[in-house]
């Protein structure tokens, strides 16, 4: 498997993609949002999703679960800041979590 070579955004380009999202902030250096659910296994549901998509652009997610809330941090530890693939992955994040 060939490695992916992976552009760290400036805090500019940053700060300009996190104005276009939608809830994200950024956070100890991380991409970060936390999503509401009605129970545990809807948010369980949600990662199982998230986790098939991330394993496909093989990006994962720095994330926690309590109950019903999935918080998510995003980052690219391979150039210790924030990727495009960072951003990508939040928009399938945000993509997959429409009701």
């Amino acid at each position: 498997m060939s490695q992916i070579k992976y552009k760290k955004l400036s805090e500019n380009e940053i700060d300009q993609k996190i104005r276009q999202m939608n809830g994200w902030d950024l956070e100890e250096g991380k991409l970060t949002k936390s999503f509401k659910f009605s129970n545990f296994v809807e948010a369980f549901g949600f990662m199982t999703k998230i986790a098939l998509e991330a394993e496909k652009i093989n990006h994962h997610p720095e994330w926690s679960n309590v109950y019903n809330t999935v918080t998510i941090k995003l980052s690219t530890h391979d150039v210790g800041g924030i990727t495009d693939y960072d951003i990508k992955l939040a928009e399938i994040i945000d993509n997959n979590n429409q009701k």
